[in-house]
Formats: C-alpha cells, structure tokens, sequence
C-alpha cells in the first residue's frame, strides 16, 4: 500500500515537472527560460501571435553552461483526429553571452539555420484551440550538420519527428525545455499582450 502510494506521486511529480506538453517526447524535466521582450515564458502560458513574431530570448537559471547548444522549436498543429508537426526553428551556435537577464543566463547566437525562426502562425479554426510550439535544447556535437536523412523534412519544415531527428543526427536528449500555447487570431484574451 505505501509502495502504490509512493508510485502515485513519483508518477505525479514526473508529470508536473514536465517542461514539454503531455504526450509529447522527448519529455525534458529542466526549464529553458524563454523571453518574449520582458515577459517570461512559463510552460503552458497561452501568449498572442502578434507578441510572438520574433525570436525569443533564451538561457536558463542556475546552472553555469559551457560549449555550444543547438535550439528547436516544434509546433503541434491539431486538425481533428490529426497530428502534424511544423518546425519553427533549428539554430545552432548558441553560447552564452556574459548577460543575464532576471537571473537567467543569456545564450545568443548569430546563426540564422539550419531553419531560420518564424514565429506561431496557427490557422484559423471555427472553433479556435491552443496549439503548442515546444522548444528543446540540445548540446550541439561537434560538427553538427542535418543528416542527409533529415534535410528534406528541415527544409520543408512539416512533419519533423523529433526523435528520429535526433537519431538520425546523434544528439542526446534535450537538456532543457519549455512550450507556450497559441491559438488562431489576436482577439481573445491572453496573459500578456504586446
């Protein structure tokens, strides 16, 4: 009985620490911290697609990092019973800067791909739901390139598999995560309006 007790909340507590929505994998427990302008980015926060349109800041707390990262943003796209993917974004090169910002240690980069950034752009629905765009960051290997196997998919950007692409291209799990929420139109009400 105290075992199934203890399973319970062991199994709770993995879910609320989780920084990638439910159902979505990799899961990855560590929070990037993730600035749209001055607003901070909270796992699951529900933003405009207007305060969303260029690239965020992003780094994280507490930890001190070193070397070179590679960033992704994925977003769900949900059409009744269907699932695809859009990739938002593959920038690699990202080091700390020397900056903080709120506590956060700033990582920047001057790279512009693999696949350049554009922000959420959900289609218009009748009726409206979130869709969620994931970030993950990796530690970049050394000579990091898209694999032959992945260049079509990054270049088109729909129906990236995230896990294959990080077979395929050999990274290991996602260091830190996070997701924000948006939906079709800027004229429902949000957490923060820019």
């Amino acid at each position: 009985m105290l075992f199934a007790t203890l399973a319970s909340i062991l199994a709770l507590a993995g879910t609320t620490l989780a920084q990638t929505p439910a159902g979505f994998a990799p899961s990855v427990n560590k929070t990037l911290d993730v600035y749209y302008g001055s607003t901070y980015i909270t796992p699951g926060l529900m933003v405009r697609k207007s305060s969303t349109a260029s690239k965020p800041t992003i780094g994280v707390t507490g930890e001190a990092l070193t070397g070179k990262y590679l960033l992704a943003m994925i977003g769900e796209q949900f059409g009744g019973a269907t699932r695809t993917t859009v990739l938002h974004a593959l920038l690699q090169d990202y080091t700390p800067n020397g900056q903080t910002l709120n506590g956060t240690t700033v990582l920047s980069t001057t790279a512009t791909g693999p696949s350049s950034y554009f922000g959420p752009a959900p289609p218009a629905e009748n009726p409206q739901h979130p869709h969620n765009y994931i970030f993950l960051l990796h530690a970049q290997p050394d000579g990091f390139a898209v694999p032959a196997s992945q260049r079509s998919v990054v270049q088109s950007r729909i129906g990236i598999d995230w896990v294959k692409f990080m077979a395929d291209a050999k990274l290991s799990a996602p260091l830190y995560a996070n997701y924000l929420r948006v939906q079709s139109g800027d004229n429902t009400k949000r957490a923060f309006q820019a």
